[in-house]
């Protein structure tokens, strides 16, 4: 039992550090972002304008994905099994993972694409636990 509540809390630990650290960096960086994913996308089937419009809904599931898993760390949601916070968090995050192992693919990325799925992995194995 209490190795299963430090496994979720060590998950969702894991998923508020990387969405609330990702989505900071993007809020404030937005500039350099979006001109990065500019140019990782110049390649793919995506027009350069829709860019900007999938930057800010990956910008927003990933902030609340961040949230969420924070809260749910706040909160201890995460030491009942169930459907708390905590774990409403970890599957916005695989939602936001699926999000850009896409993103990877359509970019021909395939090197970053087998990274993501190393996480999203990390999330359906969290996602059991709970």
């Amino acid at each position: 039992m209490y190795t299963e509540t430090i496994a979720r809390f060590l998950v969702t630990a894991f998923f508020a550090i990387v969405f609330v650290q990702s989505a900071l960096d993007k809020f404030m960086d937005q500039s350099g972002n979006i001109e990065y994913f500019t140019d990782h996308f110049k390649n793919s089937p995506l027009p350069p304008e829709f860019v900007s419009r999938l930057f800010w809904t990956l910008t927003l599931i990933e902030a609340t994905a961040g949230t969420m898993c924070t809260l749910g760390l706040l909160t201890f949601s995460f030491t009942h099994r169930g459907f708390g916070i905590a774990a409403c968090g970890v599957v916005l995050s695989g939602v936001a993972l699926l999000c850009l192992l896409t993103g990877q693919r359509l970019a021909k990325d395939y090197a970053g694409a087998a990274v993501v799925a190393a996480y999203f992995a990390v999330a359906l194995i969290g996602l059991s636990l709970f």
